[in-house]
């Protein structure tokens, strides 16, 4: 394959191929494995640790999927490992961990989680440990900032925007409007450059995806897909899908 189309070969497991009434939890090693199995690319989540190690996991603190309420960047690494999911003999994994376990066998698309504070620590360790990764590997966030230091940082690394069109949940509620502006409209792609784009798929069609595809030629992955109708929107807007809860 030549220039990114090993992105949107396959569709993409959104945090692995998980099925909790199965045992098997987001974002764990069960879930990557059973993905690696089925032969779908792998999306999954990084956090931050205490000791700047790049965590695999969706949540900033633990409680959803596992004991515990602390925040992951108040734990180091070796802690945090030790952490079991519930209904699970999985415990949390690092980003070097995942790539050991997949070994090169699929796509892994990675979102670089952020609270949009100038802390680029997880980007750069995420940037270190993929720099000796020898498969096929994206880095992606929401935070534009962080995109556009993975882009000085490790250039080589292809990085994506994550997206949406109006930003109006409320976890977006602290962030100031123009920044809010800023990534419905995408004012920061100067620096950033995304190579690609995963955009809602409950936002699709979009002005900004179709720009970016049709003149130049961005692939457009899509999130998360879940019903026939997303898979349809999904098929006529997006290279790829980011899928969860069926097997495509």
């Amino acid at each position: 394959m030549s220039g990114l189309d090993w992105l949107t070969a396959r569709p993409i497991a959104h945090r692995g191929l998980h099925d909790a009434k199965a045992g098997i939890v987001e974002n764990s090693a069960s879930a990557f494995a059973a993905a690696v199995a089925g032969n779908y690319a792998i999306e999954c989540d990084l956090q931050l640790s205490a000791d700047g190690e790049a965590m695999v996991h969706h949540d900033d603190m633990l409680g959803r999927l596992n004991e515990g309420s602390a925040l992951l960047d108040a734990m180091p690494a070796a802690e945090l490992r030790r952490v079991r999911y519930r209904g699970s003999g999985d415990r949390i994994i690092t980003l070097g961990d995942l790539c050991d376990l997949v070994g090169g066998r699929v796509t892994l698309v990675i979102e670089v989680k952020s609270r949009f504070d100038g802390d680029q620590r997880l980007v750069a360790r995420a940037a270190e440990v993929l720099a000796r990764y020898a498969g096929p590997a994206a880095l992606m966030s929401f935070d534009p900032d962080q995109i556009a230091t993975l882009r000085t940082l490790a250039p080589a690394i292809v990085r994506g925007i994550v997206a949406e069109r109006r930003y109006a949940h409320h976890d977006w509620g602290t962030l100031p409007a123009r920044t809010r502006h800023a990534l419905s409209y995408f004012t920061h792609a100067l620096d950033s450059r995304p190579q690609f784009i995963a955009y809602s798929v409950k936002d699709l069609p979009a002005p900004v995806p179709w720009v970016a595809h049709s003149l130049f030629r961005v692939p457009i992955l899509t999130w998360t897909v879940r019903t026939a109708e997303d898979r349809a929107c999904a098929q006529r807007y997006a290279e790829q899908m980011i899928f969860e809860g069926f097997r495509p």
